[in-house]
């Protein structure tokens, strides 16, 4: 893992999460590329240069972020484009390959009872890059005790799995296995791919409606510091990700949630 990518929302939750990929980037040896998009209306009869304007006011407000940070001798980059969010996640991972994002779950929502905010909920929807996370307020631990819930044990992405078995290698932390039977759940999804059993410590196999109320039922159990995720096609999580936005109510946990993208 080499680069990691930190959209940037409001203050108060950008300081947090960039604190937090920087703590995590120091532990893997990682490159942190901090990155904000802007976007420009203009008016007829404006005479200035409103994207110049604009680019310098971001670029002035990402330093102000970065410095208000322990860069903890941290590789710290900063990026600004002009254009729409996922456009510009796009083109930084053709130009720089991107291994990860990390971004504040409700960005700049306000809203109590949002879980993913539009910034979050936009790159997992759109973007193909796996996505970590940070609950607001959250303080970085090094991760110690996974718990990855999944309907379908079936990974036809051969790449899907990598960030998890790296992050599970370099902090030679434990994988929970949560598989929850949902009411639409065949045989053939039973079969864990080979790739993810390697990984697990335990295995747990339990009945819930949806994938949601199985955290929910086990979470306490395994108390884990990270939760991980597949983005499916089909089920509980492609309901889940047609919004740019998720409620408490259809999903939540006060851990860094790690999204993969899985078939």
């Amino acid at each position: 893992m080499k680069n990691i990518l930190v959209p940037i929302g409001s203050t108060e939750s950008a300081q947090n999460t960039l604190q937090y990929a920087i703590n995590f980037a120091a532990e893997v040896n990682a490159n942190v590329l901090v990155f904000r998009a802007y976007s420009v209306q203009t008016k007829a009869g404006v005479m200035i240069n409103v994207n110049t304007i604009i680019e310098r006011e971001t670029n002035l407000y990402l330093r102000a972020i970065v410095n208000s940070v322990d860069r903890k001798n941290v590789s710290v980059k900063l990026i600004s484009a002009k254009g729409s969010l996922v456009d510009s996640v796009e083109a930084i991972d053709q130009e720089m390959d991107i291994d990860l994002i990390i971004v504040g779950a409700k960005s700049n929502s306000i809203k109590e009872e949002i879980f993913l905010g539009k910034t979050a909920g936009k790159l997992v929807k759109h973007s193909e890059l796996p996505i970590l996370t940070v609950p607001d307020g959250y303080k970085y631990i090094p991760v110690k005790n996974i718990l990855i819930a999944f309907k379908s044990g079936i990974v036809k992405s051969k790449t899907a799995l990598k960030p998890l078995q790296f992050i599970a290698k370099k902090f030679n932390a434990e994988v929970n296995l949560l598989q929850v039977k949902t009411a639409d759940y065949t045989d053939e999804d039973l079969v864990i791919n080979k790739d993810l059993e390697k990984l697990k410590s335990s295995l747990t196999i339990t009945e819930n409606a949806t994938i949601f109320q199985g955290v929910l039922q086990h979470f306490q159990k395994y108390q884990p510091d990270m939760l991980c995720v597949f983005r499916r096609k089909r089920g509980f999580f492609k309901k889940l990700w047609e919004k740019n936005t998720v409620l408490k109510e259809e999903f939540y946990t006060d851990v860094p949630l790690l999204i993969l993208k899985g078939k």
